[in-house]
């Protein structure tokens, strides 16, 4: 027996799994990078249509190289309401199936040119400046790094071939059900799937295993991935937990299904893979590609069942808290840090909340002349056990607190290799935010001590003055709409028009103001009583004009020069 050297064997088998695990995280984030906007574009995709959804999600890991990347992305969006719990089924599926390309690509016996690859991702690197070109060189420099590991595993693995107790300790793992532990467990350790399978691999490869133990390991594998997602849950909403559990389910169900047919399924495999001449790491990937495809048509024409039994195991939250106190506290729904690393769908999470922001900015603007136009101060429509100045306060702390959590999150994704068009849509996201928060501000600040005062004097505008007011506050509120929808849709050709209407509402307003000026010099009572309240309200309604502005201007600089066919927000509407 060959005498081993342990700390060289240990030393060699922790490094290559630090270099395989390393590799598989630089390709992932790589490509993530390299193929951000068209992940966005392709989960836009989702519809009710189940199959669409398993194509998605298998097309979006294959881009990714992991399906637990892909089902915490799934995570984030149902968190932040882009798509529903329902959607993600069919692309939780799916991205079980792409995940099998991964454990395809590993079995290629390519561990003797892993340098190479290497050293081909690292001068296109080094030698392009297009920010796309070197996220995709991370990704050939990952899959190098990933192969030169399983060299330096399969290589550190060599003496263990003819060490007697090492060989009795993998005879145990023929227990089928240990197997399966043992993959779920080593698995959610380092939680990558693809990681623990290229083990195997490696181990069946050197000749320590054959496929009767390689395949329940690859099983359990398929149950302990499930932790990324698991963990990416924690502190989310109970939609997003459901996401994680139906992932949890599928795998737990797959494996259910086949245990009682290991002897079969392993017959099947290993008669498939004498049929094409492929050796046992090629087996091994395809029990696990297999096994995903056939659960993921198995599973399909159950959803519906499938979803109404996680709706009972996991239902809605009963509130202790009000319906009415819970829609005066400020939330953040949109967020999701797990998706820092993922910049460009990690900005369109932003811009749903941002987009919530602008909503409640709406809210006030229309409500903005209510006050003045009635003798008592009226119940808030949206919030009606309170009054529409409680209500302009609660909507502008909200926006207050988004603004700063949402500024937050930019500013982290900001400190990701970003590329210049992602830099410039933080940038004017940030001013965008500014600007909706200063119009917050000045009703909070000034619209509210205006209405205090002219309740104090219980003065009347004159009718031409009144007619002036509600005519120009009318155009005000078409400005945030417009300004509203340009942001929906990232339209520059919106924004602009939103910037023309800009310049002709400051005519009319000085136009306006002459007019009133006009009465008071015929010194008319009402006008003289309500004068300092009438320009102070016109001129607080011209400086919201003038944000919208500035706002518009912002939409159209994210704009310029990008495709925005398909960035239209899909949001689920919400209480503001």
């Amino acid at each position: 027996m060959q005498e081993i050297n342990w700390f060289k064997s240990i030393l060699e088998l922790f490094g290559g799994l630090a270099l395989f695990l390393y590799g598989m995280d630089l390709m992932s984030l790589g490509m993530k990078k390299f193929a951000g906007n068209k992940m966005r574009s392709i989960l836009a995709l989702i519809t009710k249509n189940r199959l669409v959804g398993l194509i998605t999600g298998a097309f979006v890991t294959v881009i990714v190289q992991s399906s637990s990347a892909t089902t915490v992305m799934l995570v984030g969006f149902v968190q932040a309401q882009l798509l529903t719990f329902k959607q993600t089924l069919g692309v939780i599926l799916g991205s079980d199936i792409g995940t099998t390309v991964t454990t395809q690509l590993i079995a290629f016996n390519v561990t003797e040119h892993a340098l190479l690859i290497v050293v081909i991702g690292f001068t296109i690197g080094l030698l392009t400046k297009n920010d796309q070109t070197r996220n995709l060189a991370s990704g050939i420099l990952g899959f190098g790094l990933l192969f030169f590991g399983m060299k330096i595993m399969g290589d550190s693995m060599l003496p263990f071939k003819s060490y007697t107790p090492f060989i009795d300790v993998l005879k145990t793992l023929k227990n089928p059900f240990l197997g399966v532990l043992v993959g779920t467990i080593f698995t959610g350790i380092i939680q990558s799937s693809a990681a623990f399978i290229g083990i195997v691999m490696v181990l069946a490869q050197q000749g320590l295993i054959n496929i009767d133990i390689g395949i329940p390991l690859i099983m359990g594998s398929n149950i302990g991935t499930c932790v990324t997602a698991s963990l990416a849950c924690i502190g989310t909403g109970r939609a997003a937990q459901r996401v994680a559990l139906a992932h949890i389910l599928f795998k737990i169900f797959g494996v259910l299904l086949v245990f009682p047919f290991l002897g079969y399924f392993t017959e099947l495999i290993r008669e498939l893979g004498n049929l094409f001449g492929a050796d046992s790491p090629r087996k091994i990937a395809h029990a696990h590609s297999i096994f995903n495809i056939a659960l993921a048509f198995i599973a399909l024409p159950f959803l519906k069942q499938f979803y109404q039994m996680i709706m009972k195991i996991m239902p809605e939250k009963i509130e202790i808290i009000s319906d009415e106190e819970k829609k005066l506290l400020p939330f953040i729904k949109n967020l999701d840090e797990n998706l820092i690393t993922v910049p460009s769908v990690a900005i369109d999470l932003a811009r749903a909340e941002i987009f919530q922001m602008i909503k409640l900015m709406e809210k006030m603007v229309n409500y903005a002349l209510i006050p003045f136009m009635n003798k008592t101060i009226p119940m808030d429509n949206k919030y009606p056990h309170i009054d529409i100045i409680k209500g302009f306060k609660v909507r502008e702390e909200k926006i207050d607190y988004i603004e700063t959590q949402v500024s937050n999150y930019l500013l982290r994704v900001s400190q990701q290799e970003i590329t210049h068009e992602e830099t410039n849509q933080v940038f004017n996201l940030i001013s965008i935010m500014k600007d909706t928060e200063n119009i917050a501000d000045l009703i909070e600040k000034k619209l509210i001590p205006l209405i205090t005062k002219k309740s104090a004097i219980n003065h009347h505008f004159s009718h031409e003055g009144q007619l002036e007011l509600e005519e120009y506050h009318q155009k005000i509120c078409k400005q945030i709409s417009r300004v509203k929808l340009a942001f929906k849709d990232l339209d520059a050709q919106k924004g602009m028009h939103t910037i023309d209407k800009m310049q002709e509402y400051l005519t009319l307003e000085a136009n306006f103001k002459l007019k009133h000026l006009k009465r008071y010099q015929q010194m008319k009572e009402e006008t003289l009583d309500t004068h300092e309240i009438h320009m102070d309200l016109m001129d607080l309604l011209k400086q919201i004009n003038v944000y919208t502005g500035e706002i518009a201007k912002s939409i159209t600089q994210i704009s310029v020069g990008k495709d925005t066919s398909k960035q239209e927000l899909k949001i689920i509407p919400s209480t503001v």
